[in-house]
């Protein structure tokens, strides 16, 4: 069982939707998505993979964790969407080489190795293609972020993280050799929870890589979940709800002539 087939993915991916929505919105400013081959990489349970379904796009979904590819075939299912599914690597596809018309990604490659991820993103796109996929952006404070930082370290076995993507010298860099006409966009998503309880439920019980380091935690869970009270609490208004902004950024890319 992967990292991401912890807690309920389904429940992270209904409150960061409209990000999946932006970045296919971004794509299909540039490439007509009616009757397109499009894969959703690293697709999750598919959020991106459906709204380019219901814009007319001939989808694939893939991704590494099988329980939430079946999430996202059911649902595609019940919406009424033809969309297609494989559980594979998203640097390892199996996919026929120059046969994508664009491959999107909402905050889901850029937890992939970057440069066998890249080589895959050149390898599936026929030139002319389009790439589109979202990144958050490390911030001075997150409430998300700063208590496992502080209380456990770096990510064990990581060489990269997945908010370098969020810097533009580096998406740049990643990208120039193979992309072509690289656009950034900025903008920010709300995260709001009813209460610091709730907050502390979703790290817990809910969001994978929150509920992976809440179990890796050890004897150090309650300091964990402590520091998490600690920083949902400073943002805590007058209501009760915990409500703040973190900012991503949505980048789209055009495939190099061969």
């Amino acid at each position: 069982m992967t990292v991401w087939a912890c807690g309920d993915y389904e429940a992270v991916a209904r409150r960061i939707a409209g990000i999946a929505e932006h970045v296919v919105d971004a794509v299909g400013e540039r490439y007509p998505l009616k009757g397109a081959a499009v894969v959703d990489l690293a697709c999750g349970t598919g959020t991106a993979a459906r709204a380019a379904a219901t814009r007319g796009a001939h989808v694939i979904g893939v991704d590494l964790t099988p329980e939430l590819v079946a999430i996202g075939a059911k649902q595609a299912c019940d919406d009424g969407l033809d969309v297609a599914w494989a559980v594979a690597d998203a640097t390892e596809t199996g996919l026929e080489s120059g046969s994508i018309d664009a491959v999107v990604s909402s905050v889901g490659i850029i937890f992939v190795e970057p440069a066998a991820q890249v080589a895959e993103l050149a390898r599936l796109l026929k030139p002319g293609g389009l790439l589109g996929l979202s990144a958050w952006v490390r911030v001075e404070h997150n409430p998300l972020i700063d208590p496992m930082e502080r209380v456990l370290g770096p990510a064990p076995g990581s060489a990269f993280a997945p908010d370098e993507w969020g810097e533009t010298a580096t998406a740049l860099a990643r990208l120039w050799s193979a992309f072509t006409d690289i656009r950034i966009t900025t903008a920010s998503h709300r995260w709001e929870f009813a209460s610091v309880a709730e907050a502390i439920g979703f790290i817990a019980e809910k969001s994978p890589m929150h509920v992976s380091a809440v179990n890796r935690a050890g004897d150090e869970r309650e300091t964990l979940i402590d520091a998490f009270e600690t920083a949902f609490a400073g943002h805590v208004g007058a209501d009760g709800r915990v409500a703040f902004d973190a900012p991503y950024r949505v980048i789209t890319a055009q495939r190099r002539p061969a």
